[in-house]
């Protein structure tokens, strides 16, 4: 718990209804057709596991390209969202924490998408996530996380919040707690009038060298690290990163 906040507070039936933003945002086709097409390419003819599955941004398009998709979620409001989308012949879904529960199968494919490892808020739970995914997969198997790179060179000397992002009818201010690699996002959005909704989401930032280290416990090796899903360049400018980790092709790996 950050701030107060617990997970099953943060993404309640609220939360789950705001979520989707159909044609916008995270789900604007510029955004989702890059993710889905190289998610669709790692999985190949095998099947896939989402971390996190949610309303199914992803995995409702994925499971489209003819990849069966499983995944495992936390909030039962998202789950419920999700089944407007499909059923559950469709895209099963198991209930629980991604860090721990264990999904039926196993995967050429387990993928993270939109900075939701960083939800888990303790390294502990971190690096047990990594050991899940590694569980799940099938030798030579990948785990593909969707990462934010930690903006501290922007935090002005002495101060604990920045403003990341100001567009018409919304603000997003993160303060940190640079002690315990805590932030919490704080989403203020308006109209015309004088009153503003204010939502908030905890997080624990990951350095990338950090979430190597991760995987390395877990028995992975790092096999690419792109600043987007269109595979640019990583650089000390990017603002994100996906990286690809991979399990020893004709090994099991097992939790370290």
């Amino acid at each position: 718990m950050v701030g107060g906040m617990r997970q099953d507070e943060i993404w309640n039936a609220d939360a789950a209804r705001r979520y989707d933003t159909p044609g916008t945002g995270m789900f604007a086709p510029e955004v989702l057709g890059p993710t889905v097409d190289r998610l669709a390419e790692f999985a190949g003819d095998g099947a896939a596991l989402e971390f996190a599955i949610g309303t199914g941004r992803v995995a409702v398009p994925l499971a489209a390209r003819g990849v069966p998709v499983t995944g495992i979620e936390l909030s039962q409001p998202m789950i419920d969202r999700l089944r407007t989308k499909a059923d559950e012949a469709a895209i099963r879904v198991v209930v629980g924490d991604m860090a721990t529960a264990v999904a039926p199968g196993t995967y050429t494919l387990v993928y993270l998408v939109y900075n939701t490892v960083a939800n888990l808020l303790t390294q502990a739970e971190q690096v047990a996530c990594f050991r899940n995914a590694a569980r799940h997969l099938a030798p030579g198997g990948r785990f593909v996380i969707e990462l934010w790179v930690p903006e501290l060179r922007k935090l002005p000397p002495g101060q604990q919040a920045m403003v990341w992002h100001c567009e018409p009818g919304y603000i997003g201010l993160d303060t940190y707690d640079v002690l315990h690699q805590h932030v919490v996002s704080h989403h203020f959005r308006f109209d015309d009038s004088t009153q503003a909704r204010l939502s908030r989401t905890p997080h624990r930032y990951i350095w990338p060298a950090e979430l190597d280290l991760m995987a390395e416990l877990a028995g992975f090796e790092l096999e690419s690290r792109h600043a987007d899903w269109a595979g640019s360049d990583f650089t000390a400018e990017s603002r994100s990163h996906v990286s690809v980790y991979r399990t020893p092709p004709g090994d099991q790996p097992g939790p370290r």
